[in-house]
């Protein structure tokens, strides 16, 4: 084992004593410096995935939430140095987590809001602008979702569990699987609920096909779904680009 790591190792264990060789400034052995330093990364870990993943955070407690943490960053080290970045591999340590095992849609809510801090770091990219163009002129672009425009299918009702949990007066969640639609217009991104159609839509729009040939496309799979107001969320959510 190299000593970065045995380093890295001794850092997320706390069962485990410094590194042999590690002195303090006074030459003694660094036991206790070493722990406040442990101490200090674990804390540093735990508050990323706090600030990451408030949604889970809210619905299993604080406390909880920190033990969880806890085991969690000592078998996923950060592999970015970026703690905005980190726990990208939280919802499937979620989905293996017995603990929480009867929560089955707590994964999908972990995804959601790592699908919102992925948004908002994502790069910027030119909107979709129709201003002046005529219809027929719209429906022959070619649009593709923005870097900052995810989607996202659940079995469960991860909108409606968001929104409860974080909007004041938000109604209680029913038992529907929903799709959700995560858009950056602006600084700050949002999930918007995709009606029926809108996760179909959501895959044609890659910059191949025209706008007109992504709603046929969407209709053929889709003959009830509302297309006008499938259309009108893309656009005014600003979740779509196009190549200048």
């Amino acid at each position: 084992m190299t000593s970065q790591t045995a380093f890295a190792t001794a850092l997320l264990d706390p069962g485990q004593r410094a590194p042999a060789g590690l002195k303090n400034p006074f030459g003694g052995p660094a036991g206790k410096r070493f722990d406040v330093y442990r101490n200090n990364v674990a804390v540093s870990l735990t508050q990323a995935l706090e600030t990451g993943f408030p949604t889970v955070r809210k619905l299993v407690g604080d406390d909880f939430f920190k033990a969880m943490a806890g085991i969690y960053l000592r078998a996923n080290p950060p592999s970015d140095p970026r703690l905005a970045l980190y726990g990208s591999t939280f919802p499937g340590f979620l989905a293996r987590f017995e603990p929480v095992r009867h929560l089955r849609y707590l994964p999908d809510i972990a995804r959601l809001d790592l699908g919102l801090r992925q948004s908002y770091h994502a790069a910027d990219a030119a909107p979709f602008d129709t201003t002046g163009l005529a219809p027929a002129a719209v429906l022959s672009l070619k649009p593709r979702l923005a870097p900052a425009t995810l989607v996202m299918s659940s079995r469960h009702p991860v909108f409606a569990i968001w929104r409860y949990n974080t909007e004041t007066g938000a109604p209680k969640p029913a038992t529907t699987p929903q799709d959700v639609l995560i858009a950056r217009k602006g600084f700050d991104p949002a999930p918007h609920l995709l009606p029926p159609g809108g996760l179909t839509l959501a895959r044609a729009l890659k910059g191949r096909l025209t706008l007109a040939e992504a709603m046929t496309r969407t209709l053929a799979a889709h003959p009830t779904a509302d297309i006008a107001a499938l259309v009108t969320l893309f656009f005014t959510t600003g979740a779509l680009t196009h190549d200048s």
